[in-house]
């Protein structure tokens, strides 16, 4: 006789529960609200979009395994709403992490000119050694362009951070920040003293 079956897991819910990793990363996505911090997620980690978001309330997160140099790389990935009521909320989960996506809106100086607002709160909640990318998004809306790429670049020297413009929607540079923000973190780890993991990843022996 046959009998019913719980249905297979999704890959995220496998991605999720999977233990085989050598190093696991808290990342965060901030910046003003609707500057496409969750479809840039949603794009990265399930590789979709669509224009029907709503504003994030309070936190959510997505769980991704990446490879780079070798090794595989659990990513937590927090989302993060923009808006000023949730701004205590959402700092809280600020420590701990190792990496921050601070993005603004190609199409909107307001959200540009918050970055520095957000820097701060970088700077004030979080542990010293976040490595941060600063992300121009919605590089798919050039014709509504407000912030020139060249002031995007001369921010993010100043503030220390990476920079890259990207479209969500389109699928530009999505991948490149992840990666390049876990390359970061991952030179840092081994800049420190005796090898130790300046952000303290939690490690596992894969099997």
């Amino acid at each position: 006789m046959a009998s019913a079956r719980d249905p297979a897991p999704g890959p995220e819910q496998r991605d999720a529960a999977d233990q085989n990793f050598d190093y696991m990363f808290k990342l965060l996505i901030i910046g003003n609200s609707s500057v496409g911090k969750t479809s840039f997620l949603f794009r990265f980690a399930d590789d979709s979009f669509t224009s029907a978001f709503v504003s994030t309330v309070g936190i959510d997160f997505k769980v991704k395994t990446i490879y780079r140099n070798d090794k595989r790389v659990k990513l937590q990935i927090w989302d993060t709403a923009g808006q000023e009521r949730y701004r205590t909320i959402t700092t809280a989960y600020y420590r701990g992490a190792m990496g921050f996506l601070l993005m603004y809106d190609i199409t909107s100086q307001e959200s540009f000119c918050a970055v520095q607002d957000w820097a701060t709160q970088i700077k004030t909640y979080s542990w010293g050694n976040a490595q941060v990318a600063l992300v121009g998004n919605k590089l798919d809306l050039e014709e509504d362009r407000q912030v020139p790429a060249e002031d995007g670049k001369r921010l993010a020297t100043e503030l220390g951070f990476q920079f890259f413009e990207a479209s969500a929607k389109d699928n530009i540079n999505v991948k490149q920040v992840f990666d390049k923000l876990v390359d970061v973190i991952c030179e840092k780890m081994n800049e420190s003293p005796n090898g130790e993991a300046v952000c303290r990843p939690i490690r596992r022996e894969l099997t």
